[in-house]
């Protein structure tokens, strides 16, 4: 019989190998990343190259119970290996990046604000659910952890990575592994307070990182610059027809391309706020490589080029040869996904 789909072709081997105890070195392994999100669970099959070969999606659709979506996240489990034509039976195990104060060892999300759960056995009811193997790790070490082996910081040995969302997130990497603290809930880079007394941060303290260098924070920066200005007369109000609630991370970004003087102002004391907070970082952990990703990192060599004049002044060891590269990370929303599906690596 001829198979004319390479990837089953490749399955029927793999079988084969099985069978007739070949080494396991020559088969072809198969890991599976769930990314679980706020608004968004995305499964994807991912290959010993570390190469996403099939992904499949659903809406969190909070709040409901842990019950469901587990179920949720084993339905796109499936769907995923459906599409990449792979049996569960060829997964060596699952991994899942969750928000969120967890602990790998014990396999409980001790605490997640986005789902409001609180001792959450999500590895118990997933494995039951699927018959595999299951890891979890908070989702911006899982995507640290995804960039460092297969993306800006592949190659590395000592990593951080931040994403700019609505939060500011962090995941550290020491020495090829995962740095979380004695109690799993480290790499919260988001909430250093950089400005003493100043904006107030969900968690609760004033003049977090996060407060000021997230989406969320040059959001309200924008905001506010457009509510001092006359609004007869200001670019961005009319770049977001008038509705101030439209405002975006790039209202002032696009502003600043078209000449506004205010958009301008906005962007610079945006990355003013950012630099801060990434020369702490590289001060305390002086990495390889430091890689921002979210969707603000889009905006490339007009954040990291104004970025890197601050930095370069500013960090401690700006005499030393060595220097930690800042860039913009590559895998984009893959990075948790490939993360997630390599945590077995780890053990």
């Amino acid at each position: 019989m001829i198979l004319g789909n390479e990837r089953f072709r490749t399955v029927v081997i793999v079988r084969c190998l099985h069978k007739y105890h070949i080494p396991k070195e020559v088969i072809t392994m198969y890991y599976v990343g769930i990314d679980l999100g706020g608004t968004n669970i995305v499964a994807g099959v991912v290959d010993e190259n570390f190469k996403i070969i099939a992904k499949a999606d659903c809406k969190t659709a909070v709040p409901r119970p842990e019950s469901e979506i587990c179920d949720s996240m084993a339905s796109v489990t499936m769907q995923a290996l459906a599409k990449a034509e792979v049996s569960l039976e060829d997964v060596e195990w699952v991994g899942i990046g969750v928000p969120g104060a967890v602990d790998p060892e014990t396999g409980i999300i001790e605490y997640s604000a986005n789902f409001g759960f609180h001792n959450w056995k999500i590895v118990k009811m997933m494995e039951e659910r699927l018959g595999k193997k299951v890891l979890i790790e908070n989702d911006a070490n899982a995507a640290a952890y995804g960039e460092y082996l297969a993306g800006a910081a592949k190659g590395s040995t000592n990593a951080v990575a931040i994403t700019l969302g609505t939060g500011v997130g962090g995941g550290i990497i020491i020495d090829g592994k995962i740095y979380s603290g004695s109690n799993k809930a480290g790499a919260e880079l988001g909430h250093m307070v950089i400005v003493h007394n100043g904006r107030h941060c969900n968690c609760g303290r004033n003049g977090c990182w996060e407060a000021y260098a997230s989406a969320t924070g040059l959001i309200n920066l924008t905001k506010e610059a457009i509510e001092n200005e006359n609004p007869l007369q200001s670019f961005m109000l009319k770049s977001v027809n008038g509705d101030i609630s439209k405002v975006n991370g790039i209202t002032a970004f696009n502003a600043m391309r078209e000449g506004d003087k205010v958009g301008t102002a906005v962007v610079k004391e945006y990355i003013g706020y950012l630099a801060t907070g990434i020369v702490n970082v590289i001060n305390i952990f002086q990495p390889d490589v430091l890689c921002i990703g979210g969707g603000i990192s889009k905006e490339g060599d007009n954040l990291i080029t104004p970025l890197m004049k601050i930095v370069e002044k500013e960090r401690y060891t700006k005499h030393n040869d060595k220097q930690t590269l800042v860039c913009v990370a590559k895998l984009g929303n893959d990075a948790g996904v490939i993360g997630a599906a390599l945590l077995g690596n780890l053990a």
